[in-house]
């Protein structure tokens, strides 16, 4: 008998993967857009673990108030540029304009 998971991938209504979804739904912009989104929360999250802080020892820090920090950390709030940088100093970062990698 075939598992769940293999008849979700093997539904054409559904289709193999993320990806697949993902390109058929939205446009390659807003896929870069949300990697670039998830790939800052990311790198937000590590280097708080990595210095050791709690999202309540970051509010602290910069004065951004924890359930602020939790909401940017689960992605359901998109902070504003000076809100990441009172978030990134304290914990040795900063924003990079670079190119994009393909």
């Amino acid at each position: 008998m075939n598992s769940i998971a293999e008849k979700i991938k093997n539904n054409p209504a559904i289709g193999s993967s993320w990806e697949d979804v993902r390109k058929e739904l939205f446009t390659p912009e807003e896929n870069a857009e949300s990697d670039l989104r998830v790939a800052l929360i990311l790198e937000l999250i590590n280097a708080r673990r990595e210095k050791g802080i709690s999202q309540k020892e970051l509010e602290e820090l910069t004065g951004v108030k924890q359930p602020v920090i939790a909401r940017i950390e689960k992605g359901t709030s998109i902070p504003n540029v000076s809100t990441l940088i009172k978030l990134l100093v304290p914990l040795g970062k900063t924003l990079t304009i670079a190119p994009l990698q393909k």
